[in-house]
Order: structure tokens, then C-alpha cells, then sequence
């Protein structure tokens, strides 16, 4: 039931894919033998040819990518020591068959979890990822439980662990890119890249492999690998990671590779063995090999962008000479494309940084940005550049402060409080003023009023006396 509810998203996904390698496509699908596949350019994690990389298929001992992922990452928390003493559990070797390979560790032995670890990677030894499982979990079903967990965390969407090592079980699978997702994390390990390019390993305990030397099943790397008994598969440039087969399975791997400046991984999954002409072949190195060549014959890293490139012209305030000033990339854009890429299906969109467009600007300074897509996919994105110095234009910049000061909220505030008051204080003087001058007109009136009354008294006075002394002459 779990599967058709995905079903629909594995629709959704195989449509992103195909999508995702249009270099594929214009240069032809390269003919395998396997069922899924995906190549991926290290550098860039840009995918260069998927096929059924969504689907979902048993993961054989691919598996074990996961078990040895989380017992480092136990080490790296402090949890546990590549140097402490395991014993292995009763129940190991559970589900074991005769064929099932094997470092022959039995219920008991004592040994180092630095070489448990690399009796799961160098000899893909089924009980040994056991082991491991129980003595970080407890047991080995709580350490399946941790493995399906951080699948999820890492956005392994299409998986889902039943057993630590990868043996035929109903509902256990992954995909090529959910492998691809917990390889690229286990990468990260410097441990793990070891253990995965070992070719041969001596065990520390003779109670181990018998005391033989455990060899490496990639038959890219190890001309000890079974793989190589007829036909050589060693590969020039190839590294690890992991083999991977059941009769459910098919026969898979992960590896990686890298010719001069061009590293890819590849993950090829149900693929065939075959009896040809008394030599058998197995698909699993040839289909890898042939992407690898299709990879490095195909593909080389072009520029995209140059760093005398201009690709964009702004307008600089305040600047001292007009303030025209063209952008150029900080760094070359390179990225891995097809010999027959047609640069007429690239597309440069420029941005620039609008609150840093204004001078003084010392030469280097970032104002913008550059996104390249082909196709429509992101190829990446390169800062853009002045070349030249900046001066500020001193007139210009004293005007654009005062018109910024004066912009200011708070001083619009206060100019018109001071408006007012100065409004307020011109009507108070008028009306000040107003009134004296009627005070002074009301006074010069009554004064003269009272000169007025004073004169006719004063005359009242002379004609009474004159009266009285005509009376007296009388």
C-alpha cells in the first residue's frame, strides 16, 4: 500500500529527472545493460544522465552505505571509539545462508569497531554490519529504526530498511538517488573514502576471516576482486564506494571517478551477469564504465562568464564624475557542459544592490550579482563589480544631505512647531502693536483735551478778573 501512495510523487520525480539531464539527451542516452542509473558531477551535485533514478529497487549491499554512515557519525558525537572492543551477539549471524558473504565472525569473537567497519566496507561481511547495528542501538532492530530515520532526514524518500546489511527481505529498497543522497553524506568521512578504496585488508583478529586477508569486491580498483577473473574491469581514476549484489538486487554499485579536473559518481542497479564465450561478465563495471566514458569524452568544464565580461551598466549617486559605472564578475563561471553545448540556450539575469549605489566606492566593490540558466536550471550565480575607484561629488552630496535632513521626520516635526510659534509670535508683536498705537492715539486725544479744557479755563479766568476789575472801576 505504502507504494501507491507514492506513486504519484515517483511520477513527479522521473519528469524532474528527465528534465534535470538535458545533456543527455542532446548527446544520446548511452546504451546499458542495468535498470537505474545516475551520474552525477561531483563539483557541482548537478546531475549529467538518470535513468529510473526514483525507482524504487532492492539495494543489496549498498545497504551497508547507511550502517557504516551512522557508526562514524557515532563517532564523530563522542558516542563511541574506533577502538572499542565488540562482542559479537548470539544472533549475528540471523538469517545468514552459506553464500551470504561473510568475514566468518561468530557469536563471541572480540574485535575493535575500526575493523568491524572495515569487514562491512573491504569484505562486505553481513554479520559484521550486525554486530555493528547492536552495539549502537542495542539491538539490531532499533539500529534498522535509526537507519530508516535518518534516510528521512537526509530526504531519502523512497527508502526503506528492513536489515542493517542489504540481505533479500520484503520491504526493503532505496533508489539510485536516495543512494546518491547517503553516499555524498558518508563521502564526508574521511574514514569512509579509506575503507571504501582499501584493496586488501589483514585482519586484527585471527578469529576473523581466518586470518586472511579480506579483499576489496570493486573490480574498478582491486585486480584481487572475483569480478576480475576473466575480464578486467580495473578503471583508470576510480575510487570506491561499494558492490552490491542479490539475486533480487541484480548486481549494483557505487564508485566514483575523476579524469583531470572532471570528478563523477556513478550508481548503476539491477544489473546482469552473463556467461559470454566462457568468460562471464558482470554489468554492474561495464555499464559504470561506459558512463564514466561517456562522462569524460563528452564533457568538459567551458566558461560561462569571463571576468572582462561587462554585464551591467548602473547610475551612481553622488558620484563625481556622472557616476556611470559598468559591472563586471568578480570570478570567472565555469561549469561541466557537452561538447556540443549551444551557448544560445544560455541566460545571464543581472541583479543589482540598489541601497549600495551610491558614492564614494572603492574599486571591487559588490553592487549586484549574475545568474546564469540553461535550459531554465540554475548554473550557478557570480558577483558583479565596479573596476575603478568612485569619488564623491562634495557640491552633490552637501545638497543630497540637506535634502535627506530635511526629509527626516523628525525635523519636518520641528520646523513646523517653529512655524508656528513664529507664526504665533509675529501675531502677538501685530496685536502688541496694534493696541500700543491705539493706547498712544486714546492718550495724544485725551491730552489734548485736557490742553483744550486748560486754555478756555485759563481764559474763563482772565475774562473773570477783567470783569472784576472793570467792576471795581465802576
Amino acid at each position: 500500500m505504502k507504494k501507491f501512495r507514492i506513486f504519484s510523487f515517483i511520477l513527479c520525480a522521473a519528469l524532474f529527472f528527465g528534465l534535470s539531464a538535458p545533456a543527455a539527451h542532446a548527446l544520446g542516452a548511452p546504451e546499458l545493460d542495468g535498470q537505474a542509473a545516475l551520474v552525477v558531477d561531483m563539483d557541482s551535485g548537478r546531475f549529467l544522465y538518470a535513468l529510473n533514478a526514483e525507482q524504487q529497487r532492492a539495494p543489496a549491499s549498498l545497504t551497508k552505505v547507511m550502517t557504516v554512515l551512522l557508526a562514524l557519525e557515532a563517532v564523530d558525537r563522542g558516542e563511541v571509539s574506533l577502538n572499542d572492543t565488540v562482542t559479537a551477539q548470539n544472533d549475528c549471524r540471523e538469517g545468514l545462508g552459506e553464500d551470504s558473504s561473510s568475514a566468518g565472525i561468530i557469536p563471541g569473537v572480540q574485535l575493535s569497531l575500526r575493523e568491524l567497519l572495515y569487514c562491512a566496507m573491504v569484505g562486505s561481511a553481513n554479520e559484521a554490519c550486525n554486530v555493528i547495528g547492536s552495539y549502537l542501538s542495542g539491538s539490531v532492530s532499533a539500529f534498522v529504526d535509526r537507519m530508516n530515520q535518518r534516510a528521512a532526514q537526509l530526504g531519502c524518500v523512497n527508502t526503506h530498511f528492513v536489515n542493517t546489511n542489504g540481505l533479500p527481505a520484503e520491504d526493503h529498497y532505496s533508489t539510485a538517488y536516495d543512494l546518491y543522497l547517503m553516499t555524498v553524506e558518508a563521502m564526508k568521512h574521511p574514514l569512509f573514502m579509506e575503507m571504501a578504496n582499501t584493496i586488501e585488508y589483514q585482519p586484527e583478529s585471527r578469529y576473523v576471516n581466518n586470518g586472511k586477508v579480506l579483499h576489496n569486491s570493486n573490480a574498478l580498483i582491486s585486480q584481487y576482486s572475483d569480478y576480475n577473473a576473466y575480464s578486467s574491469y580495473l578503471y583508470d581514476g576510480a575510487s570506491g564506494i561499494k558492490t552490491g549484489y542479490t539475486r533480487a538486487a541484480g548486481y549494483c554499485l557505487i564508485s566514483t571517478a575523476s579524469r583531470g579536473n572532471v570528478r563523477a559518481l556513478v550508481i548503476v542497479m539491477g544489473c546482469n551477469g552473463y556467461y559470454n564465450a566462457g568468460i562471464e561478465e558482470f554489468r554492474n563495471f561495464s555499464d559504470t564504465i561506459t558512463l564514466y566514458d561517456w562522462v569524460f569524452n563528452n564533457f568538459s568544464y567551458r566558461e560561462l562568464i569571463g571576468v572582462s565580461e561587462p554585464l551591467e551598466q548602473v547610475q551612481i549617486r553622488l558620484a563625481a564624475d556622472g557616476g556611470e559605472v559598468t559591472l563586471y564578475p568578480q570570478q570567472a563561471l565555469t561549469a561541466l557542459l557537452p561538447a556540443d553545448f549551444d551557448t544560445e540556450n544560455m541566460e545571464i539575469r543581472t541583479s543589482v544592490y540598489e541601497d549600495r549605489l551610491s558614492a564614494p566606492l572603492e574599486a571591487g566593490t559588490v553592487l549586484g550579482e549574475a545568474k546564469v540558466l540553461i535550459n531554465g536550471d540554475d548554473y550557478g550565480t557570480v558577483r558583479l563589480v565596479n573596476r575603478a575607484q568612485v569619488e564623491l561629488a562634495r557640491g552633490e552630496f552637501m545638497r543630497e544631505r540637506l535634502r535627506q535632513f530635511f526629509s527626516n521626520g523628525w525635523v519636518i516635526t520641528i520646523l513646523v512647531v517653529v512655524l508656528l510659534l513664529a507664526v504665533c509670535y509675529i501675531a502677538l508683536v501685530t496685536r502688541y502693536r496694534r493696541l500700543r498705537r491705539k493706547h498712544l492715539r486714546e492718550r495724544k486725544l485725551a491730552e489734548q483735551r485736557r490742553r483744550l479744557r486748560l486754555q478756555e479755563e485759563q481764559r474763563a479766568r482772565e475774562e473773570a478778573e477783567r470783569a472784576e476789575e472793570r467792576w471795581k472801576e465802576i
